[in-house]
């Protein structure tokens, strides 16, 4: 078989000072100021955030959820927690599923889970963000946020991909006159070129500028949020004022595993990253993966099976560890993964699969670094574009439609519980070795996040790939009926089928990954794939040398002339 070249679309970006990578051109510039102007990697990322609130509303917001994963200069991990969870007046009875069988088991009557205030969970997204910038911040919170007023207030020019969302979400949007008139005024949807401006978007986060996370949970913008909910009528909601009052994110331990020399970390549960990139690396470590080389029948069919049994195990004893026991220690040990060698089949193909829950692809991320040795990668969410898909009046807010993602059946393990956070497949992930960085990456995705996090980790260590390449190679996924395959394996997948799996060519799997990796001698590389609208801002050169002064052409020492 020919070995397989990557052929990439994008160029990565170096720089010593500092590193900004998102989905957006102008939420990568909002991070990059704030580098610019003093701040540290969690100040960028936590204004980036906010920016991208506004240049990609249909994937993030205030009223959202997420993980982000930080590292601190003095080399400790801690994870922010920051999932959404269901309300205190729910109850495993609150929808009515359409079917109790697989695919349609988790949609509900009327679409309640997942459209319009029933929908809407308790976010987390701000309080995460905030109680970052006040615990590892460095910046005034007035300066980190201002980025995203001056986006908001004086608008910004929409993307094809934006165009995209908005004319595929068109038909629930036109239901809620006031995100109708925000994104398609005359109730014709924005296009590539125009220019939008949330100016009730901008006088609400001016009020976070001095209100902080309280503005929301507490204060005036989640009183607003919560009438909203309950003035739904028919598809009136559960989130209240104390629900928001209450919620306070949670930190949480990584995860660890070591790979050829390498160690692993990632979040903990309720994401599925840390347990679940862990045993697949550790299936793998026991096979000469470099050996059978990249894109090759016999490589693509351990991948596509290591990724099998990590699904299985998922469906089996992931959950809310408030709720559900997950042996995480069980599952990253090499003990477990050397006797789950006898589950990778020789020959692959379709089997009985249970089906999954809802987990929406929708979603961003973003890769920070400094040059102080601070590192954030984080992924943030509303759940399904434009989240449940009506704004708040008067405050610009697109609330989260995450209670679709609980099963709508009692007595399950996916089943409505007040607090409960359900999981999610988020990968914010670094890699070290010898106890330093060596990369921090992530991307959105959905189901196929934390497979496509792996495989660009096995790019990185057992192929080789520069940065660019190791993000920009083509992805596989798989729960174990179809392998999805991208188009430019498409001539492997003759092969595949031979070996019995039910290939689908996909234009693509997985969303745009964006990535750092850091050199012993203090540079890093910034790398955004071609999946999204990836954007890498990179800062270099610094201050003046010491001793410069304003005058040209004086030695130290002289005396300055008079005149």
């Amino acid at each position: 078989m020919t070995p397989f070249r990557v052929t990439c679309e994008k160029t990565p970006a170096t720089g010593a000072r500092g590193m900004v990578l998102t989905n957006h051109p102008m939420g990568s510039a909002a991070g990059y100021e704030i580098l610019a102007a003093g701040g540290n990697a969690v100040d960028a990322a936590v204004g980036t955030l906010l920016a991208l609130c506004v240049v990609e509303p249909m994937m993030v917001g205030i009223a959202g959820g997420g993980i982000a994963h930080v590292r601190l200069a003095d080399g400790t991990h801690r994870v922010i927690d920051g999932l959404a969870c269901a309300p205190g007046a729910t109850h495993p009875e609150i929808y009515e599923p359409v079917s109790d069988t697989p695919p349609n088991h988790m949609d509900t009557k009327d679409r309640r889970s997942a459209l319009g205030p029933s929908a809407v969970a308790v976010p987390g997204n701000l309080a995460a963000w905030c109680d970052m910038h006040d615990r590892f911040g460095k910046l005034p919170f007035a300066d980190v946020i201002d980025p995203a007023i001056r986006l908001a207030a004086r608008g910004f020019e929409v993307t094809p991909y934006l165009e995209g969302a908005i004319s595929e979400a068109a038909e629930d949007l036109s239901r809620d006159r006031v995100i109708a008139d925000l994104l398609m005024p005359g109730d014709t949807p924005l296009k590539a070129g125009d220019r939008l401006v949330q100016g009730d978007f901008a006088e609400a986060l001016r009020l976070i500028a001095r209100d902080g996370a309280g503005a929301l949970h507490g204060g005036e913008l989640g009183a607003a949020l919560a009438d909203r909910i309950a003035t739904g009528g028919a598809d009136a909601g559960w989130l209240s004022r104390e629900d928001l009052a209450d919620y306070a994110p949670r930190e949480r331990d990584v995860i660890r595993g070591t790979y050829r020399g390498f160690d692993i970390v990632g979040p903990p549960p309720p994401a599925s990253s840390g347990v679940h990139v862990a045993q697949m690396l550790n299936l793998l470590e026991l096979h000469d993966v470099a050996g059978l080389g990249f894109g090759t029948e016999a490589g693509l069919h351990l991948m596509a099976e290591v990724i099998r049994v990590a699904f299985e195990d998922r469906r089996a004893s992931s959950g809310d560890p408030d709720f559900v026991d997950v042996p995480v220690e069980r599952l990253i040990s090499k003990d477990y993964a050397a006797e789950a060698q006898a589950r990778l089949r020789e020959t692959g193909g379709p089997g009985p699969v249970p089906a999954s829950g809802h987990e929406s692809a929708d979603t961003t991320h973003v890769t920070v670094a400094d040059g102080d040795g601070n590192v954030v990668s984080a992924t943030h969410t509303i759940n399904g574009i434009f989240g449940a898909r009506f704004a708040v009046p008067g405050t610009g807010i697109i609330p989260n439609n995450y209670m679709m993602n609980f099963d709508p059946h009692p007595g399950r393990a996916l089943s409505v519980a007040p607090g409960k956070r359900v999981p999610t497949s988020m990968a914010p992930m670094m890699v070290l070795r010898e106890g330093r960085m060596a990369w921090a990456l992530g991307l959105p995705g959905g189901l196929r996040i934390f497979p496509s996090a792996l495989q660009a980790i096995v790019n990185l260590i057992d192929h080789r790939m520069p940065l660019q390449e190791a993000i920009e190679a083509p992805r596989i996924w798989t729960e174990g009926h179809d392998l999805e395959v991208e188009e430019a394996l498409a001539d492997r997948a003759p092969d595949l089928r031979a070996r019995g799996h039910d290939v689908r060519v996909m234009p693509h799997v997985g969303g745009g990954m964006n990535a750092i990796g850091f050199a012993g001698d203090g540079m890093m590389e910034g790398a955004a794939c071609w999946r999204a609208d990836g954007t890498v801002a990179a800062l270099g050169g610094g201050r003046a040398r010491p001793g410069i002064r304003f005058w040209p052409g004086r030695a130290p020492g002289d005396e300055a002339e008079e005149d």
